[in-house]
This record gives structure tokens, C-alpha cells and sequence, in this order.
């Protein structure tokens, strides 16, 4: 009998979200289809990975607190069986510089810059500042009320998940320095991005394909509180089943092929490409999930029926 693993973790070592949303309704179906299929927790030393004739990573969510070990275990798995989607594909879009490639790929994203320590990181903070306030768009001494729309700006590590480490600042408050210093203290890099205001209005879609094909789009409102932190003080999506439109759809297809110029690689099993249309940036990428995009299968039941199908093809 055919042996299938779904690759997670477990929910304790990565509160965030619940790693088994996904895989529980993509075993149950892949079971029903005859097939001998089960969750797997990534750093599970006791499992024989040998024993299973394709391991698909779906939300080893974790991988982002522990990076090394999750590479190192990348390698072995991938050694004594087949991983989708491709490990090499994998180590690529763990860091989310893969942006730059695919916008010199022609991908269209927010303008971002990186910094790998604390003094490209103040100064870029402060260049955002005295920007806004040579255009009179905020007073030296105001860093508080930001209602004449002066800037907010984002800082993220270029590894993470689940909004780890993100937050949401006036340029000039102290705290995004000690958010940048918090990444850096971890061995990360920090991603300095301006605010986009659809973002904060919870506009983000999450374009989801299956071999290469649009199956559904889901928006899960925003995320990140001005000031630092979470909207309610935890990470709660709230995901609701969307329209996309034909110029998204496209544009999702217009990434998978990039994706596919910058790496040299087939289309993958399965991706997440998040996106927003914004009226500074025009519809842009995101980020593209391709190797632990939660799918959230509970709220389309045939989406999941089409990814078991797309498994069991690819063994």
C-alpha cells in the first residue's frame, strides 16, 4: 500500500495557528482513496521517514524558530524519500529575499529594504522620518497621533512565520529600532517596508494554486496593530472565502512562472501567492507561500479532493 506523509508540527512548539487544520482533512481524504496516510511532526526523531513513498510538507510552521535544524532535516528526509514540494524550491523561499529575485524577474512588489545590522537599520529609519517631514506630513515632535497620514513602516525577519517578530511603526518611535535589534539578536535579517494601507484594511488575498492551477482565494484581514504587536494582542486570522479577479488569477500565474525562470524548477505541487491592489503600488506580491501556505481546507471541502488527487498523481 502506498505510504504518504503530511508533514507538520506540533501545535505546542507553534501556538500561532493549528498546524493540523490542513493536514487532518487532507489525510482523511487520501485515506479514502485507499491510501495508508498520517501526520508526521518534522523533528520527530523516531519516525523512519525511509518507510513512506512521499512525504508533502504542509505546516512545519516551527521551521522559522530553528532554521539550521530544519535544512539539516530537509537533507535526510530528502535522502531516503521523495519531498514535495522540491527541497530546493524549499530552502529558496524560506528566506524572503527571493522577493528581489522575482522583482528582478519582473515581479512587481513593496518596496523593501534589507539590513543585516543595527546601523543601515537606524538610518533607514531615520531617512523615512526626515522624509515625511520635509514634505510637512509630520512635526519633528509628534510621534504619536499620525492622522495627517505621515508614514508607518513594517520591519519583519527575512525568515518567519506566523508574524514572529512583525511589527507595525512610526519610524521615529524607539520601539522599531528595538524590534530591528530583536531580529538582528536572533541572527536574522530585518525587512524595512513601508505601510500599506490596504494591508491595514485587511485587504490581502491569498491566491491559492494546485499544479499550477487556480483553486480558491481567501482574505484573512489584517493582522498587525500601529505601535507594535497584534490587532487583540494575539495572531488571529480571521479567513473568509473571496472572489479573485481575472487580473489576479493572472497575475498569480505570472509569479509560478517567474518562480520557475529564477530556479530552474518545475511547477510545484502546490503555492499560496499573496497579494494586494494598492492605489501607491498597484497589484503587487507579497510573499509566495510555496512550501507551508495554510490552505484552509475546512471552508472549501473540494479543494482539498483536488489536492489528494494532485498527492497521488505525483507518487
Amino acid at each position: 500500500m502506498t505510504s504518504i506523509g503530511i508533514v507538520i508540527t506540533h501545535a505546542n512548539t507553534f501556538p500561532a495557528a493549528d498546524p493540523e487544520l490542513d493536514s487532518q482533512p487532507l489525510v482523511a481524504a487520501l485515506r479514502g482513496r485507499g491510501v495508508h496516510a498520517e501526520q508526521l511532526v518534522w523533528h520527530d526523531g523516531t519516525i523512519d521517514w525511509a518507510a513512506y513513498d512521499l512525504l508533502v510538507l504542509r505546516s512545519p510552521w516551527d521551521y522559522s524558530l530553528r532554521p539550521a535544524e530544519f535544512e539539516a532535516w530537509l537533507d535526510r528526509a530528502a535522502g531516503l524519500t521523495r519531498v514535495l514540494n522540491e527541497p530546493e524550491l524549499v530552502r529558496w523561499n524560506m528566506d524572503k529575499r527571493y522577493l528581489e529575485q522575482l522583482a528582478a524577474a519582473g515581479i512587481p512588489g513593496v518596496p523593501t529594504s534589507y539590513h543585516g545590522e543595527e546601523e543601515s537599520l537606524a538610518k533607514a529609519l531615520a531617512a523615512v522620518g526626515a522624509a515625511a517631514r520635509r514634505a510637512g506630513r509630520v512635526d519633528a515632535g509628534d510621534a504619536a497621533g499620525r492622522a495627517d497620514g505621515a508614514p508607518y513602516v513594517v520591519l519583519k525577519p527575512t525568515v518567519g512565520a506566523g508574524a514572529l517578530q512583525t511589527g507595525l511603526f512610526a519610524p521615529e518611535d524607539p520601539a522599531a529600532l528595538a524590534q530591528g535589534r530583536e531580529i538582528l539578536a536572533s541572527g536574522g535579517v530585518v525587512m524595512l517596508q513601508p505601510e500599506v494601507a490596504e494591508l491595514s484594511e485587511g485587504r490581502e488575498k491569498a491566491l491559492y494554486v494546485v499544479d499550477g492551477r487556480f483553486t480558491h482565494a481567501i482574505a484573512k484581514g489584517a493582522l498587525l496593530a500601529r505601535g507594535g504587536g497584534l490587532l487583540g494582542g494575539t495572531y488571529r486570522e480571521r479567513p473568509a472565502v473571496v472572489e479573485a479577479t481575472p487580473q489576479e488569477r493572472e497575475f498569480a500565474e505570472q509569479v509560478l512562472a517567474a518562480v520557475a525562470r529564477v530556479t530552474g524548477l518545475d511547477t510545484p505541487l502546490y503555492g499560496r501567492i499573496d497579494v494586494v491592489d494598492s492605489a501607491r503600488c498597484g497589484l503587487v506580491l507579497l510573499e509566495a507561500e510555496l512550501f507551508e501556505p495554510l490552505f484552509n481546507l475546512p471552508l472549501v471541502p473540494a479543494v482539498t479532493e483536488t489536492f489528494a488527487e494532485a498527492i497521488l498523481a505525483r507518487v
